[in-house]
């Protein structure tokens, strides 16, 4: 693939591509291809606002909110035994588990079980503290969507309070 920066930005392309064999090459114009990335992108969209609105800590979001995290989501995809969340590394992401099973694991025992719509990783963001268990994946595959350090402070600020207390029964739990 070559040439969608020049039809996403609107500007020149900024190389030559020369064939050095016979080929086939398809093509596509600007306006197909942005109607088709707008698409694609509006369905992603609409698929992970109506996962978000199930997802018990955003239930205060407004619509709008809603939007712009469903816009930050980044999908992971990860096998039985894989970490997701390792102990003792930095935090630099948020997650919230679409499909699968998972465990938090705090030196070698099982702390916590998350299914989908479960959310974990918040901690080490409120805190600035190292990760503080593993969170290893249980079922054959578990699907989990992330927002980085930067967006989590910026979309979910308003939620401070509400992770502060879920952080709390953590540290009691």
């Amino acid at each position: 693939v070559f040439g969608e920066l020049a039809l996403l930005y609107n500007c020149p392309r900024s190389a030559t591509i020369k064939a050095s064999t016979d080929c086939v090459l398809w093509s596509i114009d600007r306006e197909t291809f942005n109607f088709l990335v707008k698409d694609a992108a509006s369905r992603k969209r609409n698929l992970y606002e109506g996962f978000l609105q199930s997802v018990e800590i955003f239930g205060s979001l407004n619509t709008f909110e809603i939007g712009q995290v469903a816009d930050a989501l980044q999908a992971k995809n990860f096998q039985r035994g894989q970490k997701i969340i390792k102990q003792g590394d930095v935090g630099n992401e948020f997650y919230i588990l679409e499909d699968g099973k998972a465990s938090a694991v705090k030196n070698g025992k099982v702390v916590k079980a998350y299914g989908p719509r479960d959310y974990f990783g918040e901690l080490a963001l409120i805190r600035e503290q190292p990760r503080q268990a593993d969170v290893i994946v249980d079922s054959a595959t578990a699907k989990v969507l992330c927002i980085d350090r930067k967006c989590f402070r910026r979309l979910l600020g308003p939620l401070d309070q509400l992770l502060e207390t879920r952080a709390a029964q953590y540290t009691k739990g």
